[in-house]
């Protein structure tokens, strides 16, 4: 603020180029004035100060919500080689069905990619003529027209994510990658009902009351035929980008503070592991038919129940056979790396619908037992069940152990 008296006595104030005009008094007597004009430059100083100050404030607190909007780098970076490997699926097998019989030691692949059928496509075909089930061609499947479009937009989704880093955009890629899944598993499945079910009567082999559907994932025995069916490479990348995903979603919400996850998100959550655990992820025993099992080291079919057992490897594969005899025989002879086998199962002398583990079974050894392939070996899952067989045979007790060495 610049004060100044001019030629004429008079005190002026000269303020943001204005000239207050105090008048033709002295100094003294002009003090009243000129402190209320220095008030009132100062108010209007304030005022713009504070106008600046506003103005600043506002853009710094835009540019802090813009950055609180956007995801981290290495998230992006995560997001982007996801879309990548989503793009990848377009080139390699999404599925697999694996089928082995003792005709087919090799065993035989049905592998479908997003776009087609590959493996050993005329093989099946012929096998399932006999049966009645339909001949496989991808042209037929409407699916695989769609699908390959469906996968690139997934991989592009993910691709505009990470070039955008937006949180909302994270979000909805993850709930429509969730929502994809399940309406393809559910879509898989009602074609594998609608091949299984739905036969020739006509058909060379029929059975009656036999339905052909392959397990949705997991194994599943199909007359002499076991079936398996799991994701191929391309399967796994295609999971294994919705868990970065996932696990993105995950973290974006703790690192905001807002561990509490809206509704839909937990319902997305929910479907994406019922797709990923739907099936025989713990496969459980299957009882023996008799007249239809075969025994999978003799290779005769199953007449006897009462003898039976089974093997569950780690993949949930069942392996069936008639006697103790011979699953110990297929064990100890290498044609299975003990390692892979996880639970083994021999069927209750007593209910011969019922499989006990070989952990809690009580053995009892006879002679006088007459098993289909003589390992005369009969197994209990109560005492006194045992106790009466032993003392009507005269029979020895035994465990597994003693059995498997």
């Amino acid at each position: 603020m610049l004060w100044a008296v001019d030629h004429d006595g008079i005190v002026r104030c000269v303020t943001h180029f204005n000239v207050l005009n105090i008048g033709q008094q002295s100094a003294v007597d002009a003090l009243p004035a000129v402190q209320e004009c220095d008030a009132r430059a100062d108010a209007t100083r304030q005022q713009e100060l504070g106008q600046k100050k506003s103005t600043c404030d506002t853009g710094c607190f835009k540019i802090i919500c813009m950055k609180k909007n956007k995801l981290k780098g290495w998230m992006r970076l995560l997001i982007a080689l996801s879309a990548v490997a989503v793009m990848c699926v377009l080139f390699i097998p999404f599925w697999r069905i694996e089928l082995d019989a003792p005709q087919y030691p090799e065993g035989l692949v049905l592998q479908i990619f997003t776009g087609k059928l590959g493996g050993d496509v005329d093989i099946i075909n012929g096998l399932n003529h006999y049966i009645g089930m339909k001949t496989l061609h991808a042209n037929e499947f409407f699916e695989f027209t769609v699908l390959p479009y469906l996968t690139a937009t997934f991989g592009l989704l993910f691709l505009i994510t990470a070039i955008t880093g937006s949180k909302k955009m994270l979000r909805v890629s993850f709930i429509s990658f969730v929502i994809f899944g399940v309406v393809a598993m559910t879509d898989f499945w009602r074609w594998e009902y609608d091949y299984g079910h739905n036969l020739n009567p006509e058909a060379a082999i029929k059975v009656p009351g036999m339905a052909y559907q392959p397990p949705l994932i997991g194994y599943k025995q199909l007359l002499n035929f076991g079936a398996y069916s799991v994701p191929d490479i391309g399967g796994w990348i295609f999971i294994a980008a919705g868990v970065v995903v996932a696990a993105l979603v995950f973290i974006d919400f703790k690192q905001s503070k807002k561990m509490k996850i809206a509704a839909p998100l937990k319902t997305a959550a929910a479907a994406m592991c019922l797709v990923l655990f739907i099936s025989s992820c713990n496969t459980k025993p299957e009882p023996l038919v008799a007249g239809k099992d075969n025994c999978a080291f003799c290779k005769m079919t199953v007449t006897d129940l009462r003898f039976g057992g089974e093997f569950i490897t780690q993949k949930g594969k069942i392996y069936k056979f008639d006697d103790a005899h011979c699953l110990l025989s297929y064990i100890k002879s290498g044609m299975i790396d003990k390692a892979e086998i996880k639970d083994i199962y021999l069927v209750d002398f007593a209910e011969p619908h019922t499989m006990i583990s070989t952990s809690e079974a009580l053995l009892i050894s006879s002679e006088a037992l007459h098993s289909p392939m003589s390992g005369n070996v009969a197994a209990f899952r109560d005492k006194p069940g045992m106790e009466e067989v032993k003392a009507w045979l005269n029979a020895q007790p035994i465990t597994w152990d003693k059995l498997f060495d």
